[in-house]
């Protein structure tokens, strides 16, 4: 049986390698996407609170200076512009005066590019499933894994690269690591599939997740009335993400209660663009206990929480899940090609 397991864990291992690559080195890379925004682009250093008043006259500029955006994450304490998503790219937006600070096409900026191959393969949303497979088979190959190693526990050592000894060097150094990684990992490729796969994981834990209202008026919404509505809704929370109103849907805003962890908040609001009335909310803190432990995974997968210390376990992580894979791979390629 267990020398079934460890050909199964080898082959699956050698398939998943070509896309789990990517998949770490770009979610490694995205780890101190905050950090370098605020090193590169103007005004991002600034710590922002975000008004109402603020709120609604970025949107109108936000329209205004860019036709086909959907919606904006506003600036706050760790990035101090207002970003706008648009159906072919993005901008920025400085606080207060609403000028463009940047603008850029889809997948124009490498920390795009970098956000689109990891969350989508740069696939859309059939990219996005395969994704949270991948991230699945990760973490059946890291349980797989630790079971074949235990017969072997007593050859452990504290090594991450390869030794001198060809292909049992290369071995050693993929079980090592691997157990050294092995408790964030399944962590991090646990939570990122979930995320991925939201409906699937809503499924398994058992709770239903928010739907907007069926249904919505038409109108331009009162975005000042709106925002004063979602804050009065839940006092001290702060504007997050708002988004227009699709053909017969309410417009969205995302407001973050202070004891949510995750950096955009969960807690959303609808809004009837005919009367910019709130129509239903789905507050974040008093959803089932499921659905908040749902919450925490994209803030515990993206590092945004747990300060720098945590960024950095989770960036050697995702380069240690490449190294897996890459001594892995090396390491059969020596047994089925043997240098002579």
């Amino acid at each position: 049986m267990l020398a079934v397991l460890r050909k199964l864990h080898a082959w699956t291992g050698l398939a998943l390698c070509l896309l789990l690559i990517p998949l770490a080195l770009s979610g490694a890379s995205l780890v101190f996407k905050p950090q370098w925004l605020r090193a590169t682009v103007p005004h991002a250093d600034r710590a922002v609170e975000v008004t109402p008043a603020e709120a609604a006259r970025t949107m109108v500029a936000a329209q205004a200076a860019f036709p086909d955006m959907t919606s904006v994450i506003f600036a706050g304490p760790a990035i101090g512009v207002h970003e706008v998503l648009r159906k072919n790219g993005g901008g920025y937006l400085a606080p207060g005066s609403g000028e463009i600070v940047q603008r850029w096409p889809k997948n124009g900026r490498v920390v795009d590019w970098l956000f689109d191959l990891h969350h989508h393969l740069l696939s859309g949303d059939t990219g996005t499933k395969v994704a949270g497979a991948v991230g699945l088979l990760a973490a059946a190959m890291i349980l797989t894994g630790f079971v074949v190693w235990v017969p072997a526990w007593r050859s452990f050592a504290w090594r991450v690269k390869p030794g001198k000894k060809g292909r049992a060097g290369w071995l050693a150094a993929h079980r090592d690591l691997g157990l050294i990684s092995a408790p964030v990992a399944f962590v991090i490729v646990v939570t990122g599939s979930a995320v991925a796969l939201d409906d699937l994981a809503a499924a398994v834990m058992g709770f239903e997740r928010a739907r907007p209202p069926s249904a919505a008026g038409v109108g331009e919404v009162d975005w000042t009335k709106a925002f004063t509505a979602a804050q009065a809704r839940f006092p001290g929370s702060e504007i997050r993400i708002a988004a227009l109103p699709r053909p017969g849907k309410p417009a969205v805003i995302r407001v973050r209660q202070a004891d949510e962890w995750h950096a955009n908040g969960r807690t959303t609001v609808w809004i009837d663009p005919a009367t910019s009335e709130i129509t239903a909310v789905d507050d974040a803190l008093a959803q089932a206990r499921p659905a908040q432990l749902y919450n925490a995974f994209w803030p515990l997968h993206a590092s945004k929480v747990g300060g720098l210390g945590w960024k950095v376990v989770t960036f050697l992580t995702g380069l240690a899940l490449a190294a897996l894979s890459l001594y892995g791979a090396e390491s059969y390629r020596r047994k089925l090609f043997p240098r002579r």
